[in-house]
């Protein structure tokens, strides 16, 4: 086993060490100074305004989850208020056309074709579109439903003919469009 031999202390050093423990006194001196009922109290009030400050920005946080909750409610019930402010005006046009008693049969149509613009106008603005196959087209049971399936001379699985327009709301249908398909007519086994 090897044992440490200690070494010279220069001049410095010794000086240092000298001085080392009137440091010490120093610091402890001046810590004695202040009572314990001092620091207590001094603690205690970092203490009562760490606890303030932390119910504050708890607090703060509850305030901000309860108006991001209310946002959101009120976002979900006037969602609608746009397209329900371009309805109005053909609401309007279609009571000023059941008010009016002396109209003529075309002037209540035009006015009919007026109002069916408006609606068309605001369904568009609400990105609401028309599903309305040609006859012939290719049957997509995505957008399309097949309320009969007749022979015919078109294609199989083809578009003969559309009973009831289909709507979409962006890329979403809400209505898929009625029409009836071609089927394959059978081999005549003769």
């Amino acid at each position: 086993m090897v044992e440490a031999t200690p070494q010279p202390q220069t001049g410095e050093q010794r000086e240092d060490a000298a001085q080392a423990p009137e440091s010490l006194e120093a610091h402890t001196g001046s810590a004695a100074t202040k009572s314990i009922d001092d620091l207590l109290t001094e603690a205690q009030a970092k203490l009562d305004q760490q606890r303030e400050a932390w119910l504050r920005a708890v607090a703060d946080a509850e305030n901000a989850r309860k108006r991001a909750q209310q946002d959101l409610a009120n976002a979900h019930k006037y969602a609608v208020e746009r397209f329900v402010e371009s309805l109005l005006p053909v609401a309007d046009a279609l009571e000023a056309t059941l008010g009016a008693e002396t109209a003529s049969l075309d002037a209540l149509r035009s006015g009919v074709e007026l109002t069916l613009k408006q609606l068309r106008t605001a369904l568009e603005k609400a990105n609401v579109t028309d599903i309305a196959p040609a006859a012939g087209a290719k049957f997509d049971p995505h957008r399309h439903q097949a309320m009969a399936a007749v022979e015919a001379d078109a294609e199989p699985n083809t578009v003969v003919a559309l009973l009831q327009k289909g709507w979409a709301l962006h890329d979403r249908v809400v209505r898929p469009a009625l029409v009836t398909v071609a089927k394959a007519r059978p081999a005549n086994d003769a």
